[in-house]
């Protein structure tokens, strides 16, 4: 979903004003640790305080809101990657960023970043680029059956 710059401006304030900005989830990019329909809590933070995992929220030049990983930087510009992802997100600079992750309500509990869970899982898939494929695979997976034994409910209704 995209967004002009006057919601982004907006949710730019929000998060100034009120200490937070909770946002559900759409997308896989992020799967496991964050999975659609989690809502995602961010706090304010200075760009020049993160630190490589953070994951984090910023948008796009075209108004698309991410929360990826932060990777490290490139000349002026922070680098972010999903979880998911094969490759790097563009470059980002100081200003597209919005918050940073502190809690993601799932459906039955909260997971915060300082959980022991959550900061393996970080420093493993940072550590370990190769875990980024096979859970492509596996979505990819999980995407081609989820639709093939939709069709064929589909049409076993049907007659």
């Amino acid at each position: 979903m995209l967004f002009d710059q006057e919601t982004i401006l907006f949710l730019k304030v929000a998060i100034e004003k009120d200490g937070f900005l909770e946002l559900p989830s759409d997308g896989n990019s992020m799967f496991p640790l964050i999975q659609r329909g989690d809502v995602c809590r961010f706090n304010p933070c200075s760009p020049g305080s993160l630190v490589k995992g953070d994951i984090i929220l910023f948008h796009t030049d075209q108004g698309q809101l991410i929360a990826h990983r932060f990777i490290g930087m490139e000349t002026n510009r922070y680098l972010f990657k999903g979880d998911t992802n094969l490759g790097y997100d563009l470059p980002a600079t100081p200003e597209q960023i919005i918050g940073k992750l502190t809690t993601i309500k799932k459906q039955r509990y909260d997971v915060s970043v300082q959980n022991s869970s959550f900061k393996l899982w970080g420093n493993l898939i940072m550590s370990l680029p190769i875990l980024s494929g096979i859970l492509r695979k596996y979505l990819n997976w999980k995407s081609h059956y989820a639709e093939m034994w939709s069709t064929l409910w589909r049409k076993l209704n049907s007659l």
